[in-house]
């Protein structure tokens, strides 16, 4: 139990037996920094159920804590706010209880219970991935190793878009233009090459619309009868009727792919356990489609096209399947999810990260997924976040203005790189050694730039001003660990000592921070968002840097001192450390 449980508990006491009021709730605030006290209880939203002067009150539950727990040592009372002071023994033997565990507000998930899955990437394989799949990826990962930390089962996977007329697009574009190329004749990644062609396809696509037009077309007949896109059309129809050709070129262009995202990850630092594939999952959806349609979930139109009549739950009608008997997006999402739980009947719960353009899809989902008759249709959840945006305005993929994920992430490192040369930080280190404290603080600041913002919030990313060694960034966190590091190996102490020192102020508003990791780990889990986590780890850093520029951690008074300062900030870099693991971040030891 922490402090702030214990306090509650006895104020509810303290309210039972001098007004006889039942309390549901205690509110508590950090103390203000021009009050005495280590935690303040919020008397006003008392005064519904206590008639009485706020002051007083205050003044009554105040005289109980003292009297009645060892750990309150005195109080004060300001207008409707009750200020407790906590005695030292209280944070020491707090501190005492954490210093020896690297593992410190992480649960360990039980086996017996649900676990969840977390899907994200999600890519498409017609093109290679870019800044926006940057922030799915760096959420959906992070959210799953904080939903692990929390104390569940995690799976991470994703679902591979792997058919399609978009995918059919670039597969004619090369077929049409590509001269056999492939990523060895050219040199370049596999979804370079196809994004490549996704491109051409869009460019002569355009070519013939203005075409027709010239030739007396309307523009909307002349981008529904494009001989490009009537041929597209038609190759997706072959593909889904299994001609071997297409097929066959399918699952090249495909191969060249999978081998390109697979590098991206590796250099993003993210991973999955499991990988779905819309190109099966979309049968499966169809069969499901056919049984809503016998149960009277879906009808039929007369086209032959089949619906979801939502109107009764405040939406529209949605369509599953189209006149042609093809599949739509959700038709895949019914059979992923489906396939998901008879894969992991142990799964109680999925979290898809999804951009929030597809809100309304996942309302349709979840509750397509409910008249189906699945009872764990209520334990799935969206994820969505906002876009990211560049200071030169929007990506579009088809005209390929897109920020390529691999350019960006080797660009992150030159940068951190430049700026490193001009700090003047790295002397001594050999050129491979800088290579890869430069590839740590790029990628530790173009990560904590995106994760350090609510996930619902569209970005801004400036990754000059991410890869800064001064505020709320990523490098200037590395660079506190770091130098907690160095101060690690200069004083070369025995760390596993109990020592009983007097605590000085900024001590004890380390020790407050510290104590809310916990709490912080499961809101993080429960609102899906490593902003949390991310805010957290400054705040607990910018307490560190205030705790190093007022107290003297190796010229201390004593050994008592010394020794208790050392491992303190030894515990706030194994506090940072396992913040920004939840992010996905590395710590370098020296900086």
């Amino acid at each position: 139990m922490n402090l702030q449980e214990a306090l509650s508990n006895y104020v509810k006491q303290a309210v039972k037996s001098s007004f006889n009021v039942v309390l549901e709730t205690v509110e508590f605030q950090a103390t203000r920094k021009e009050f005495a006290g280590d935690i303040t209880i919020v008397i006003f939203p008392m005064l519904r159920f206590i008639k009485g002067n706020p002051l007083q009150i205050g003044e009554t539950i105040g005289e109980f804590l003292v009297e009645k727990v060892a750990d309150v040592k005195a109080y004060n009372v300001v207008k409707g706010f009750l200020n407790v002071e906590i005695s030292d023994s209280y944070y020491l033997n707090f501190f005492n209880g954490i210093k020896d565990d690297k593992s410190y507000g992480f649960i360990t998930p039980k086996a017996e219970e649900k676990a969840i899955m977390v899907e994200y990437s999600s890519p498409n394989t017609n093109k290679p991935l870019h800044l926006g799949h940057v922030r799915n990826n760096l959420l959906g990962y992070s959210v799953s190793e904080i939903l692990k930390a929390s104390g569940k089962r995690v799976y991470k996977t994703q679902i591979i878009n792997d058919r399609g007329i978009h995918i059919c697009k670039s597969m004619l574009a090369w077929k049409k233009f590509g001269n056999e190329e492939t990523p060895e004749t050219t040199g370049l990644k596999g979804d370079k090459l196809v994004g490549n062609y996704y491109v051409k396809f869009d460019q002569e696509y355009k070519k013939e619309i203005q075409d027709l037009v010239s030739k007396g077309s309307s523009e909307v007949d002349a981008k529904k009868n494009a001989p490009l896109l009537l041929e597209a059309q038609d190759m997706l129809l072959k593909w889904e009727a299994g001609d071997e050709a297409v097929v066959a070129l399918w699952e090249k262009m495909n191969g060249w792919v999978y081998e390109g995202f697979a590098e991206t990850y590796k250099n993003l630092g993210v991973n999955f356990d499991t990988l779905y594939y819309e190109s099966k999952t979309y049968l499966l959806g169809k069969e499901f489609v056919a049984e809503g349609l016998k149960s009277g979930v879906f009808e039929e139109e007369t086209d032959g096209s089949v619906w979801c009549d939502l109107t009764n739950e405040g939406l529209d009608k949605k369509i599953v399947q189209r006149a042609d008997g093809t599949a739509v997006y959700i038709t895949q999402d019914i059979g992923t999810a489906i396939q998901r739980l008879k894969d992991f009947p142990d799964v109680g719960g999925m979290v898809y990260t999804v951009g929030n353009e597809q809100d309304y899809h996942f309302q349709v989902l979840f509750l397509i997924l409910k008249k189906l008759g699945f009872e764990w249709a209520e334990n799935l959840s969206h994820l969505s976040y906002g876009m990211v945006d560049l200071p030169s305005g929007k990506m579009k993929s088809r005209e390929g203005t897109v920020v390529d994920a691999d350019d960006l992430i080797d660009d992150m490192a030159k940068t951190a790189g430049d700026i490193s040369e001009e700090l003047g930080k790295l002397d001594g280190y050999s050129d491979e050694e800088k290579q890869e404290l430069y590839k740590s603080i790029g990628l530790g600041a173009l990560k904590y730039f995106i994760l350090k913002v609510d996930p619902k919030k569209r970005i801004l990313f400036n990754p000059k001003e991410s890869i800064d060694f001064q505020g709320n960034t990523g490098p200037f966190i590395q660079y506190t660990y770091a130098r907690i590091q160095a101060i690690l190996r200069k004083a070369n102490l025995d760390l596993s000592t109990k020592v009983d020192v007097p605590l000085h102020a900024k001590e004890k508003e380390l020790l407050k921070q510290l104590e809310l990791f916990p709490e912080v780990i499961q809101n993080a889990a429960a609102q899906h968002s490593p902003a949390l986590i991310a805010n957290y780890t400054y705040d607990l850093v910018k307490e560190f840097n205030s705790f190093y520029q007022n107290v003297s951690i190796l010229g201390a008074n004593n050994d008592n001192e010394k020794t208790f300062r050392v491992q303190l900030s030894n515990t706030v870099a194994n506090t940072i450390k396992n913040g920004f693991g939840l992010l996905g971040i590395q710590v370098p030891e020296r900086m």
